[in-house]
């Protein structure tokens, strides 16, 4: 627990940690709007354009992003067929983390620009909601 400055009361934190990294959240912004400018990325995230510039670099480099050109602007395609990297999750693929975030119009869009017809069953069920927050 902090102390207040100004005050010298005690002030409660409220942690800022997340379940998903810099790279997913990155990805599923690129899977929600192909077209999204890198400092829209940046400020949904929380995190540096720069930061943003070498998370899709790396995403590019192993595969699970296509960046085309279109004019001035990019246009990234999210490959949701490959399988999340590390081993206790790599019997999953992306679109099963697109899945889980996306809503279902999204996700479509996602697999129709993958050139995949439509999204695999696992990646299509039913999606529960976590209650809200007290």
């Amino acid at each position: 627990m902090a102390m207040s400055p100004r005050t010298g009361a005690a002030v409660v934190q409220e942690s800022t940690w997340t379940f998903l990294t810099n790279h997913a959240h990155v990805l599923l912004c690129l899977a929600m709007d192909p077209e999204v400018r890198m400092r829209e990325v940046a400020d949904k995230v929380g995190i540096t354009e720069r930061a943003v510039q070498k998370i899709v670099a790396d995403l590019e480099e192993s595969g699970y992003l296509t960046r085309v050109r279109a004019g001035r602007r990019n246009r990234y395609q999210v490959h949701p067929h490959l399988p999340l990297r590390h081993p206790i999750e790599s019997h999953q693929c992306v679109d099963a983390l697109l899945a889980l975030v996306l809503e279902p119009d999204e996700l479509d869009a996602v697999f129709s620009a993958s050139g995949a017809r439509s999204a695999p069953a696992q990646a299509t069920r039913p999606r529960t909601r976590a209650p809200p927050r007290r």
